[in-house]
């Protein structure tokens, strides 16, 4: 049974930084891209950043690129995300998820496994 599960949300100040963990149990972990999503009420999943299996490649939406970084530890099936310079439209809950094979995609429709989510909430 595949278990993906979030840590590391929190409630922060605008400017802040936080970092995220996902570990992936389960499953042969690097046979499996990565990546970062985040959803608010009322609004469709947003692809955040995307990692390869062995962490040689990292895609990021444009709306994060410079603030946050992606990276994974193949040795602990862990999966990171660190978040710095946050604003108040990064509050969102955050969610990891597994792809199988080498493909990149900020595509939700692409991802096979999903964790339950943190939440970031970040005040101004």
């Amino acid at each position: 049974q595949v278990q993906v599960v979030e840590s590391g949300g929190g409630l922060v100040q605008a400017g802040g930084s936080l970092r995220l963990s996902c570990t992936a149990s389960g499953l042969t972990f690097d046979d499996y891209a990565m990546g970062w999503f985040r959803q608010v009420p009322g609004k469709e999943r947003e692809g955040v950043s995307c990692i390869s299996r062995t962490g040689a490649i990292t895609t990021y939406a444009d709306s994060v690129r410079g603030r946050f970084t992606i990276s994974r530890d193949n040795a602990k099936n862990t999966l990171y995300l660190q978040i710095n310079s946050l604003k108040p439209e990064d509050t969102a809950m955050y969610y990891c998820a597994a792809a199988a094979g080498e493909r990149l995609s900020l595509d939700p429709r692409h991802f096979d496994y999903w964790g339950q989510g943190t939440q970031v909430t970040v005040s101004s």
